[in-house]
């Protein structure tokens, strides 16, 4: 039942994160793409622009794919966490707690879950599984 439960927060969360990439990387899903989050970067002191959010948008959707395929996964957790760190203290933290005022909410979940996905694993129904 562990296994399921941790199969289900992977799927969820990790394609939560590969949309955020998509987002950054390709403008899909209402996003701005490599130029406009760039230029977004590049205005709250994260430069240079584009490549931080080419590193940004891969770190989110290479992660993300590798947390629903459970595979590496503490690696995974890790670049996650990664990004979520950067995201609240350069973005979020000057708005409070509350995500409806631009806050850290949503990222604090979002980074504690990764921070677990690294140190328990993926559960036994990941490609971790078959080597590990």
């Amino acid at each position: 039942m562990l296994s399921i439960g941790l199969l289900l927060i992977r799927i969820v969360v990790g394609l939560t994160f590969m949309a955020h990439g998509a987002q950054k990387l390709f403008g899909w899903f209402g996003g701005h793409g490599i130029q406009g989050t760039g230029g977004f970067f590049e205005s709250i002191g994260i430069k240079p622009g584009k490549p931080m959010a080419a590193a940004a948008g891969l770190s989110e959707f290479i992660g993300g794919l590798l947390l629903v395929v459970g595979l590496f996964t503490p690696f995974a957790g890790i670049i996650l966490a990664g990004t979520m760190i950067v995201a609240i203290f350069k973005v979020h933290a000057a708005n409070g707690f509350w995500a409806t005022s631009g806050g850290y909410e949503y990222n604090l979940i979002l980074l504690v879950v990764a921070i677990a996905f690294a140190f328990m694993g993926a559960g036994n129904y990941a490609i971790d599984a078959l080597f590990f």
